[in-house]
């Protein structure tokens, strides 16, 4: 994620001579489409709220750890941070064998926690791909393990109902012909040409677009270097929609995130923050650790609770968002155990009260709730309460006819009391459960004419 390469060519070639794929620029501008057509697009994104994040690679293996010296940084920038030359950090390749991978396990946990779709990191920013390509021996048919983990994890997520997506890093550490190289690359860069690379990435990514079926989104990385543009970002968009055009692609294909004007890509992507007022206007997806790493790193015990990831997930659908909660599994292909328990909490909360969460939108009051947020669809407000010592909340006025308000998960949709005050509606909580991290109740209305 965010922080703020010369070996012989041989080395990322087979010994047959490879063919590349040709690309031409698609003719048709896939970002102009229509409301209708878009919205259509869009509407599976809009309704899942929750994904699971997977970052996996090589840098599981040293886990923060690099000849004795512990990093507290992001797990998979180690390479980085411990300014690894790319010869040094290649042999890891041969030890890569996560004999305890189970593609099914995976998805079962993702399922059991109440997640609608899965991104996980088919090429960081080491280079290396989970993925079986013809384009380079730097992948995981050249480890020990020779299974391609997209594959089977493909496989399993088309058997449960689970959205595949992919998380392709445009910047790259490892091949030769990528710009700009890091100050402790020491390899010859006299013969890189960067349009080699992009066309190397643009093979890479038609062969993930056309060997695992239908992708539901393509997550890109590291726009921010010198060498991407707008263009790229144009180009690129088009390039994968031309080979899945339903896909949704992520706003960091294009070069500013936060760049006025036309910017490429679907929605945007705040990164281990919730903003404030969500981003009006637009779709967009809180991508966040569950401690303070996203690739494995052992000595990162710094783990948030099972109540503070529900109520992130409740503030984000409030504000119109998706939350995606990232896991890193260990070198043998272990989730680790601390997140299984966290996200079994949060899938035993969403199977009471999921109705509050998946397909809703953004909560109507622009004004903020100190007892807690709260979501919506037609004809229902859902009351997400927070505080477990509250008696009564007060919601503010709004222009319809109230039918009746109950908690959500009483099977018998008691009514609970209410008066209309100066300051809005007036709810008495006659109890909250102590074991829900958040309590929630519907208010149905009509609309007045």
């Amino acid at each position: 994620m965010i922080l703020m390469n010369f070996l012989v060519f041989a080395a990322f070639s087979h010994s047959e001579p490879m063919k590349p794929i040709p690309f031409e620029n698609p003719k048709q501008d896939f970002f102009h489409e229509s409301k209708e057509l878009r919205d259509q697009r869009m509407r599976w994104f809009r309704e899942a709220r929750f994904g699971m994040f997977i970052h996996w690679g090589l840098y599981a293996i040293p886990a923060g750890e690099w000849k004795g010296k512990t990093y507290n940084g992001a797990g998979e920038w180690l390479m980085y941070h411990a300014q690894i030359p790319p010869e040094k950090y290649e042999p890891l390749q041969k030890q890569f064998n996560p004999v305890k991978f189970n593609a099914r396990e995976w998805v079962r946990i993702a399922k059991t926690a109440g997640m609608k779709y899965i991104v996980i990191t088919s090429k960081h920013h080491d280079g290396f791909c989970l993925f079986d390509s013809k384009f380079t021996d730097y992948d995981i048919m050249g480890t020990p393990f020779k299974r391609d983990i997209l594959k089977e994890l493909s496989r399993a997520c088309k058997e449960n109902g689970i959205r595949l997506g992919f998380y392709y890093s445009i910047m790259d550490w490892h091949h030769p012909d990528y710009l700009p190289r890091r100050p402790w690359d020491k390899r010859d860069a006299s013969q890189a040409n960067f349009q080699r690379y992009i066309e190397y990435m643009k093979n890479q990514l038609r062969e993930l677009l056309t060997h695992y079926g239908d992708i539901g989104i393509l997550w890109f990385d590291g726009e921010w270097e010198e060498t991407w543009n707008h263009e790229y970002g144009k180009d690129l968009y088009n390039f994968v929609r031309s080979l899945q055009p339903n896909i949704i692609i992520n706003n960091r294909v294009d070069k500013g995130r936060e760049a006025k004007g036309e910017h490429y890509g679907d929605y945007g992507t705040p990164e281990q923050e919730i903003p404030a007022s969500g981003l009006p206007g637009m779709d967009w997806e809180t991508c966040m650790t569950m401690n303070d790493t996203w690739g494995y790193v052992k000595h990162d015990n710094n783990w948030k609770s099972a109540d503070t990831l529900i109520k992130n997930l409740v503030d984000i659908a409030s504000k119109g968002g998706n939350y995606l909660l990232n896991v890193g599994p260990n070198a043998l292909g272990e989730i680790p155990q601390e997140s299984v328990e966290r996200l079994k909490t949060i899938g035993a909360w969403l199977k009471r009260n999921g109705e509050a969460i998946y397909g809703t939108s953004a909560s109507p009051f622009s004004e903020k709730l100190e007892w807690g947020r709260v979501t919506q669809k037609p004809g229902k407000l859902f009351l997400h309460v927070f505080d477990k010592e509250r008696k009564e909340i007060v919601l503010p006025a709004f222009d319809a006819k109230i039918i009746r308000i109950y908690e959500l998960t009483n099977s018998k949709k008691k009514t609970l009391t209410y008066t209309k005050t100066n300051n809005g509606i007036a709810i008495l909580i006659p109890y909250l459960r102590p074991d829900n991290s958040v309590n929630v109740f519907v208010v149905e209305y009509e609309k007045l004419k």
